[in-house]
Order: C-alpha cells, then structure tokens, then sequence
C-alpha cells in the first residue's frame, strides 16, 4: 500500500470535477424544483438541461455555471482519493479476483466499501457544494436559499448554526449513493476492460481501453443512483433543524415523501444532466486513474 496510490485517486477526481461541474449545478437546480408537490403544480424555472444551463447564464452569468467549483474539486479529491485509492490497493493485493481473473462478488464488495468511506471523507464538502450551486437570482431560485460568501464562508456558518453535525447532513443517503454507485462503476469498469481484452479490443492502447470501459461503467452508474442522488441533494439543502423547517427526517422519510407527492419522476429529477455529469466524469477520472496508475508503476 502507497500514499500515492490514494493521491493519484484524489487527482484523477478533481481534474474531472473541472470539467463536469456545469453539469452538477443544472442538476441540483432541477433537483429542488418543484420540492414536495405535484407535477401538475411544480414551476418549471428549469425544463431540462440546455434551457437550465441558458436560465443560469442569463439570470446570474455565465460564471455561475461554476458555483460551487472550489468545494466540488476538494469533494472530487477527498472522495476519490480514498474510492479509487482504496479499490486500487484491493486490485493489487487481489483482493477482487479469483483464479487469476476479476470475481464479481468481490469486486462489488471492496468497491462499495470503498464508496462508503469516500462518502464518510467527502461528506462536508458536497454539502457546501450543494448549498452554493442552489443559490441564485430570486427569479430562477429553487429550494432552500442559503446565503454564503464563498467556501470558507460557508464551512464557518455551517458550523455556527448547525454545529459539527451540519457537516454531515445526508451522510446516510451519500454513503448510500457512494456505495452503490461506486459498486457499479468500479466493478464494471474492472469487467469491461477484462472483457475488451479477451475480444483483442485496445489491446495496444490503454487509454483507448480505458475510455471504452470507463464509458460503459458511467451508463450503469446513473442507471441506479439517481433516486439517492436526489435524496442526498435533498438532505444536504434543507439546513438546521434547530429552526424547526426541516422537510425531512431522514432517508427513507424523504424517499417517502418524495414518492406520495411527486411520485416516481421526482426520484428520477435531473437524470439528464446526472448522466451528462457522470458518464464524462466517470470517463474522465477513471481514464486519468488508470493512466497515472500505468504511469506511477512505470517509475517503480
């Protein structure tokens, strides 16, 4: 086990967050339209992906597109570093395969554990994340609005208000999310290389393999977290419960909720931009993973 193995992990996910956070500010504005009503009665500030991004750019600029970059690419790092890390070092002890070749079982088990704790490491920054890409222009505003100066700002009001526990609003449903999400993407990712290689695709070039595998795992991935990655923008949002206006208990009462009043499409709010924010960021970092690991074992 190396420091540079969690390092290289951290890196491959905040040079991602870079490009994709766009992405991630349309989908947490589409997540909190219209909270705990009705399709019939929700306002639609947002009708999708490229009018939000329009709405956004006109509404508050086109640096808005960026809120909330700072505290998404530490996110990007803290998460990775320990998911990616910790996957990496199981894949190297062979911890994820039997007779030679990648085990399923064991491969979803290490990957999930290893989003769980990313999700552990991680918590505080999306929930700043979250919070900074809501905030907008009274005319397209969604949600909660929570009005804060920056990241330091931020983590300092957090604390004042809603103590040490503010930083870890929706731990649950992020763990959760991460587990699930990380199971799928990391697992698949690892089965689709071993399956283009046992075809003889790519097998002169491994960032031409990396890139088709790490393009199938981001497919799966949006598939199965978009319900918890609601919950988890949900919960993150909602603020202190000390002022006694907090819409959810927790988990499984927001997915209660959210069901009896918005039914099953309001789990699935914001799956275009989580799918465009995935599928690249997924691409992406594990493609920068796989190269720096390539690159990193070269100089050993």
């Amino acid at each position: 086990m190396s420091a540079m193995d969690f390092i290289i992990g951290g890196l491959a996910g905040a040079g991602a967050t870079i490009f994709t956070n766009p992405m991630d500010v349309v989908k947490t504005r589409l997540q909190l339209q219209g909270e705990l009503r009705s399709r019939k009665e929700q306002p639609r500030q947002y009708r999708g992906l490229f009018h939000g991004l329009y709405v956004i750019a006109k509404a508050d600029g086109v640096l808005a597109l960026q809120k909330g970059l700072t505290p998404a690419v530490v996110f990007g790092f803290c998460m990775n570093s320990v998911r990616l890390g910790t996957y990496h070092v199981a894949e190297v002890q062979g911890w994820t395969q039997s007779n030679g070749s990648v085990n399923v079982q064991k491969s979803a088990f290490w990957a999930g554990a290893s989003g769980f704790m990313s999700g552990l490491a991680a918590n505080p920054m999306s929930v700043v994340k979250t919070r900074l890409q809501a905030a907008a222009h009274p005319s397209v505003a969604v949600g909660r609005q929570h009005m804060y100066n920056g990241t330091i700002d931020a983590l300092m009001k957090i604390y004042k208000t809603e103590g040490f526990r503010g930083f870890f609003a929706g731990v649950h449903a992020s763990c959760i999310r991460l587990a699930i999400g990380s199971s799928a993407q990391l697992t698949t990712f690892s089965i689709a290389k071993e399956t283009l290689l046992s075809h003889g695709i790519s097998t002169n070039s491994r960032l031409c393999l990396a890139f088709l595998a790490s393009a199938l795992s981001g497919a799966v991935v949006s598939a199965v977290i978009c319900p918890f990655d609601v919950v988890s923008v949900r919960l993150y949002n909602q603020g202190a419960a000390s002022k006694g206006d907090q819409l959810y208990k927790g988990v499984f009462d927001c997915l209660k909720k959210i069901l009896k009043t918005e039914g099953v499409y309001g789990l699935y709010k914001g799956f275009g931009p989580l799918y465009l924010r995935i599928a690249p960021h997924t691409t992406l970092s594990l493609v920068i993973w796989d190269m720096l690991n390539v690159t990193f074992e070269k100089k050993r």
